[in-house]
């Protein structure tokens, strides 16, 4: 850091630099000479280096004491910070007003070992005859300059006594001090970066919504986040230095399983919180010493319940209808609308019945988000969709190794995800006899066993139960149990078909025109009330959701073109299937079952849209659902 120069020639540029600045050897004090409020803000300045530098400054004067000399700190400028030595010394000094606040630069009195140190970069010794001013010859001056963290000069020390004590290792000792001084500034610096690595670590930490423990290899608590605190409800004071054992009991297992190698990733632990027995999503990472020894653990819990609410929220697991999408002004309507908002925030069960495509899911969600549990998932799961083998796995979820292809630490079900929500099950009238059981007890004690596991999970779960099957019928035919049906049908509610209220058909049209020729980007047909007249009076078989799709293909054929001719053949399409069959009865004169009039409509259906399930269902005016159970039931391939 020092620049390595010629001590002789040093002292000569120096003398030749004092000329330059027109300083008098007869000169006694310094030029600059610091007063009043500007001592204090020079000394406020420089006040990290006062305080670093004034221990090494007291432990070479005890080496010193009594000895003649007097030791001097200043700034980058040379203006003296701190003086302190033996008495007879110090007043020698101020005579000559080398006092604090007093310049030693060469510009200020010439070739000095400060001022000279600070211009050349470099400790030096000047004694005696080579000051350039003649008061100072009675002095010897040892100075070294002090560099910061960045190298730069930052001040230097001076120590300073009678010419006849002149000695070289006097610049050793300043040097060595200043060695010391320079180095507690990295000291300093590394441990100003090492606080902030941890002010930033526990600023991570306790901007995490996970709990976060960190222990020693004696389960002891040395780190914990804020979120854990909360959690605990205790304060970090209380809880530092702490066993862990009184959070995790199983800690050790835990120790020696990562020791081995052994991840601990997405691991369900319970324990009690505020006394109430809570689940818990647990990963633990080791801490390892340098040589590669494990010496701690870090411990992160998440909320199984806020990680589902996570999961829910960006999975599309949430409601996205409210009672303004539910559109209808007919009495029918607005007496459903009334009712369901008034039993939203009950806990009790709701059974929807109605034709397909009447809104049954779109009711569901309205009730989801005007109650208390908006803020939690809404999970829909079609009971007519899953296969018998699949649908107590999708329903309770199952454990690890529950059955060949299991994810591995197994996955949760729809209740769990639900937790706290809403679970819609859809066409409830579809779900297996055996199965019904299971829901009837889940519905009755409020836990839920995962396929393959003995835990008992409790769910707060919200039902809504929907079907478009008469299930009092399925219950007189043993299809659905009794039990499971009154405790559904807590609060029934009944969608009309759209042919009974026929006062909403304009209202929808007028809705969906709007929405879908956003949807498209299409002008807004005007509608003839012709043509409104035909619309309002069709039967509309598949409910709001014909009508929906309807206009959607409306839309995408014509637009504001021809609209009426786009609804004539929309209209004649829609009884294709019906004369077909009449064709059919008349060519073969004889009238054939009505299994089989059906069976051969699904045929044509699927032969015309190529297999289309959406198109073809749409043609027979039924659902998807119910167009894949005729699929099955009459074998179709």
């Amino acid at each position: 850091m020092y620049s390595k120069k010629n001590r002789e020639e040093m002292i000569k540029n120096s003398h030749e630099r004092s000329r330059g600045y027109g300083i008098e050897k007869e000169r006694v004090t310094p030029k600059k000479i610091l007063e009043g409020s500007e001592v204090s803000t020079a000394l406020r300045k420089s006040k990290k280096l006062m305080d670093i530098a004034a221990p090494f400054m007291q432990m070479l004067y005890n080496l010193l004491q009594d000895s003649g000399f007097i030791l001097l700190l200043t700034d980058k400028d040379g203006c003296i910070l701190n003086i302190i030595g033996d008495n007879s010394i110090v007043e020698a000094a101020k005579a000559l007003n080398m006092i604090i606040g007093a310049y030693m630069d060469e510009g200020s009195i010439g070739t000095n070992a400060m001022g000279t140190a600070i211009k050349e970069d470099s400790p030096i010794q000047i004694s005696a005859k080579e000051h350039f001013i003649t008061a100072y010859h009675r002095w010897t001056c040892s100075a070294a300059p002090i560099h910061d963290t960045e190298g730069n000069i930052i001040g230097t020390l001076n120590l300073t006594g009678g010419s006849h004590l002149v000695h070289p290792h006097t610049l050793g000792m300043v040097v060595a001090a200043v060695k010391f001084i320079e180095n507690q500034f990295k000291v300093n610096a590394a441990q100003k970066k090492l606080n902030e690595a941890y002010n930033y670590m526990n600023t991570i930490m306790d901007s995490i919504s996970s709990l976060i423990i960190a222990i020693d290899r004696e389960g002891i608590i040395n780190s914990i986040n804020d979120e854990a605190c909360k959690t605990l409800n205790v304060s970090k004071e209380a809880i530092l230095n702490s066993s862990i054992e009184s959070i995790i009991k199983r800690w050790k297992e835990l120790f020696e399983n990562l020791e081995e190698g052994i991840e601990i990733q997405d691991e369900e632990i319970y324990f009690a919180i505020k006394g109430v027995r809570k689940r818990y999503n647990m990963n633990a990472y080791p801490i390892l010493s340098e040589e590669g020894n494990m010496v701690g653990a870090v411990i992160l819990l998440k909320d199984i319940e806020n990680v589902i609410k996570l999961v829910n929220k960006y999975s599309g697991m949430n409601a996205r209808y409210t009672f303004e999408d539910f559109i209808g002004e007919s009495y029918e309507i607005k007496r459903i609308k009334e009712y369901a908002k008034n039993v939203a925030n009950s806990p009790s069960t709701i059974l929807i019945e109605g034709e397909s495509g009447t809104g049954k899911e779109v009711l569901a969600q309205s009730i989801h988000n005007y109650s208390h549990r908006k803020n939690f998932g809404f999970v829909a799961i079609n009971c007519g969709a899953i296969s018998k083998n699949l649908i107590e796995s999708e329903l309770f979820g199952y454990e690890e190794g529950a059955f060949t292809g299991a994810k591995k630490g197994g996955q949760p079900g729809k209740f769990e995800l639900a937790n706290g929500g809403t679970l819609f099950l859809d066409e409830i009238g579809e779900m297996p006899l055996e199965m019904q059981v299971n829901l009837l007890r889940v519905l009755q004690e409020g836990v839920v066993t995962r396929v393959g596991g003995n835990k008992y999970i409790p769910v707060n779960v919200r039902i809504i139960a929907a079907t478009n099957k008469d299930l009092r019928k399925e219950v007189a035919r043993g299809t659905f149990r009794q039990d499971l049906y009154y405790r559904l049908s807590v609060i029934p509610i009944i969608i009309p078909p759209l042919r009974e209220r026929k006062e909403d058909i304009k209202l929808l049209i007028q809705h969906f025109l709007k929405v879908k020729s956003q949807k498209l980007n299409k002008d807004i047909p005007v509608i003839s009330q012709e043509n409104y007249f035909k619309m309002i009076n069709s039967p509309w078989e598949g409910n709001v959701r014909e009508l929906e799709n309807f206009i959607e293909k409306v839309l995408n054929l014509e637009g504001s073109i021809d609209f009426e001719f786009s609804i004539k053949e929309e209209q004649s399409e829609l009884i294709t299937v019906i004369n077909h069959h009449d064709m059919s009865l008349k060519e073969e004169e004889s009238v054939k079952p009505l299994w089989e009039v059906e069976k051969n409509a699904i045929i044509h259906a699927l032969d015309k849209y190529e297999g289309n399930i959406s198109k073809a269902s749409e043609m027979l005016c039924i659902g998807r659902n119910t167009l894949y159970n005729k699929i099955r039931k009459y074998n179709i391939n």
